[in-house]
């Protein structure tokens, strides 16, 4: 559980996004696209799910892509190549469904971009012909943008600011996309509004459409109950029914309200974890 490498991947206005190898040859042996690891940097700190973005079987290390956003992952920022994680669990979570599929799209939102990374590999390595659609606030969160162009038969970007691509929402080039020739697949992990739009934008022309969610997770075994969400009027657990689900099936109200919920919670463990650690 040795960290082998750490790298500062963006570093804007605030926002750090880093990237780490960690030591596990039995979790890199076992790894598939679209699995997660859990995280515990310290005997007193929380569980963070993170997705295995990539996995060195010879090497048995499996890499790690977070933003630092609250005290744990700030805490995990300031780690070091040599230093040792507490804990680590995996592979979690149901493995991307890859087959040749034929021409499909995928769309990748801030960090999202690290989860479609993956399943373009798997999805290329089975045949298909890949579009991958990137979309960030500004140039430098296009992360992974060099590896994801070098396997994608057609590449877009997508900045608010328009330093980079289009200056607008990945889901303008999808719909333009779709409009003018048919795909067979549609995958997009991102923001929660993003995945949304990219549903609306794909239910209009019948496209199958799988996205990774990214709902709140304690426990990560099915027994918290906190990342339930209603799939087809049926309740599923994120962490053990998914991560991935059929986005045209995906009670959207609801998932946007429960990852809501915990906020003012949230705010509380946060402050109780800095007096822990001080």
């Amino acid at each position: 559980m040795k960290i082998l490498s750490r790298y500062t991947l963006a570093d804007v206005a605030g926002t750090k996004i880093s990237k780490i190898d960690v030591y596990s040859p039995d979790i890199a042996k076992k790894a598939q696209a679209g699995q997660f690891v859990v995280i515990m940097i310290s005997a007193k700190g929380e569980r963070v799910p993170l997705t295995i973005v990539d996995a060195d079987k010879k090497n048995g290390s499996i890499t790690l892509i977070f933003q630092e956003l609250g005290f744990t992952s700030k805490l995990l920022g300031k780690m070091s190549a040599g230093d040792s994680l507490y804990a680590i669990v995996g592979p979690l979570g149901h493995a991307t469904e890859i087959k040749n599929y034929g021409k499909v799209i995928l769309v990748g939102g801030g960090v999202g971009i690290a989860e479609i990374y993956p399943v373009a590999k798997a999805l290329r390595e089975a045949g298909n012909h890949i579009t991958t659609i990137l979309g960030g606030r500004t140039t430098k969160f296009l992360i992974l943008s060099d590896e994801l162009r070098a396997i994608s038969d057609d590449f877009y970007t997508t900045t608010d600011d328009g330093s980079a691509g289009l200056k607008g929402f990945t889901t303008d080039v999808l719909d333009d996309l779709l409009k003018k020739q048919k795909y067979d697949l549609v995958y997009s992990v991102g923001p929660i509004p993003m995945m949304r739009s990219s549903s609306s934008v794909t239910a209009k022309y019948q496209i199958k459409t799988i996205v990774s969610l990214n709902t709140i997770m304690l426990d990560a075994t099915g027994m918290c109950g906190c990342c339930r969400v209603s799939i087809a009027g049926k309740t599923m657990f994120s962490c053990v029914d998914g991560p991935e689900f059929d986005a045209h099936q995906i009670d959207w109200d609801e998932l946007i309200k429960r990852n809501r919920i915990y906020e003012d919670k949230e705010k509380h463990i946060c402050e109780l974890n800095k007096i822990l650690w001080t």
